[in-house]
C-alpha cells in the first residue's frame, strides 16, 4: 500500500470512530510495595520478604450523557511472578441518582467493604496473624457482581450490592446494603447487613454497626459486629481504634478487636496492634507490632507477630 493510500484510510477511520463515541480521558497509575513479616514463630513465613505491584489504568468519557469509567489492574501476583489482570470494573456515574459499579474481578460488597473500618496508621489488629482473621465479618463478593451508591447532601449515603448465583462461587444470589452518615462535622456512623449463603443450607446473617469523631488530629472509633449462623457457631466482635496525626507525614494508632465465640466456653480472641505511617512524596514508610492471644478463641494459641513495608506511587 502507498504512503498516500494508508494516510487517506487512517484519516477516514479515525473520523468514523471520532463520530461514533466520545473523547475518553486516559490515566495510568502505579504502585510498589515491599514488605517484610516476622516474628510468630507459629507460623512459617518463608523468607518473610514480600513483593506487590499493580498499574491500573482507567478511561473514563461521556456515552449518552452517562459518565463511563473503565478500570482495568495488571497485578503481578500470578505464581510465576508475571504479570496479569487483576481488577477490572465499568462503572457508571448516574448524576443526582448515583452511582453503578459492575465489578467483573475485585469488586467490594457493602459488607466487605466494611470488614473493620477503625482508624489505623497501617494494618488491622487482626491481620498478619495466621487464623485471627478467620471469623472476621466480610460479607461476600465475587466476580461479576453489582454495586450501587447514592449520596444525599445531608451527608447520607447508601450502598447495595448483588452477586448472582453462580457455580464455584456461590451457590445462591447474594445481597447486601449499608448506610453511612457524615454530616456532622468530624462523624461518622454507618451501619451494614448481608445473608451470606455461599453453600446451600449454610446461611448466616452478618450486620456491623460502628463509629467514628476526629477532632484536630485524632480519631477515635468503635465497631460491633455479629456473625450469626443458622447452622453453625455465632460470634460477636467488638472494635475500638484510636489514631494521631502527629503532622501533614506521621501517624501513629493503636487498635483492638475482641472476638467472642456466643454461648461457649471458649475464650475471646483478644487481639491488638501497634501501628506507624510515615510519608515522603511518594515513598511511603509503615509498620505494626501485633499481639493476638486465644487465636481462633484456643486458649492454647497465643501468637505475636510484627510487618514492616516500603510503598511507592507513581
Amino acid at each position: 500500500m502507498n504512503k498516500l493510500k494508508k494516510v487517506g484510510l487512517t484519516a477516514l477511520a479515525g473520523s468514523l470512530v471520532a463520530g461514533s463515541v466520545s473523547a475518553a480521558d486516559l490515566s495510568v497509575t502505579g504502585s510498589a510495595t515491599m514488605s517484610y513479616t516476622g516474628g510468630d514463630d507459629k507460623a512459617t513465613q518463608g523468607n518473610g520478604w514480600t513483593m506487590a505491584d499493580s498499574v491500573t489504568f482507567s478511561a473514563s468519557g461521556d456515552v449518552n450523557d452517562i459518565g463511563v469509567t473503565l478500570t482495568l489492574e495488571l497485578d503481578g501476583d500470578g505464581a510465576d511472578g508475571t504479570n496479569q489482570l487483576d481488577n477490572q470494573s465499568i462503572a457508571f456515574d448516574l448524576g443526582d441518582m448515583g452511582s453503578l459499579t459492575f465489578a467483573g474481578h475485585g469488586g467490594s460488597s457493602a459488607m466487605s467493604a466494611k470488614d473493620d473500618v477503625m482508624p489505623t496508621a497501617y494494618e488491622e489488629p487482626w491481620d498478619i496473624v495466621t487464623n485471627a482473621e478467620s471469623q472476621v465479618i466480610d460479607g461476600h463478593s465475587g466476580n461479576n457482581m453489582f454495586t450501587y451508591s447514592y449520596s444525599h447532601d445531608s451527608g447520607v449515603t447508601l450502598t447495595a450490592a448483588y452477586l448472582n448465583a453462580s457455580a464455584a462461587v456461590n451457590d445462591v444470589s447474594y445481597s447486601d446494603f449499608g448506610i453511612e452518615y457524615t454530616g456532622m462535622e468530624g462523624l461518622t456512623v454507618g451501619y451494614a447487613q448481608g445473608d451470606v449463603e455461599a453453600t446451600t443450607n449454610s446461611k448466616s446473617d452478618q450486620s456491623t454497626m460502628y463509629a467514628k469523631y476526629a477532632i484536630g488530629a485524632v480519631t477515635v472509633g468503635v465497631q460491633m459486629s455479629e456473625n450469626d449462623s443458622e447452622s453453625g457457631q455465632d460470634y460477636e466482635t467488638t472494635g475500638f481504634g484510636i489514631s494521631y496525626q502527629v503532622n501533614d507525614d506521621l501517624a501513629v494508632s493503636y487498635g483492638s478487636n475482641d472476638m467472642e465465640k456466643v454461648n461457649h466456653a471458649d475464650p475471646d480472641q483478644e487481639a491488638s496492634a501497634f501501628s506507624l505511617s510515615y510519608t515522603m512524596g511518594s515513598l511511603g514508610i509503615s509498620a505494626s507490632v501485633f499481639n493476638v492471644d486465644n487465636v481462633a478463641n484456643s486458649s492454647t494459641n497465643d501468637r505475636k507477630a510484627y510487618q514492616f513495608g516500603l510503598s511507592f506511587a507513581f
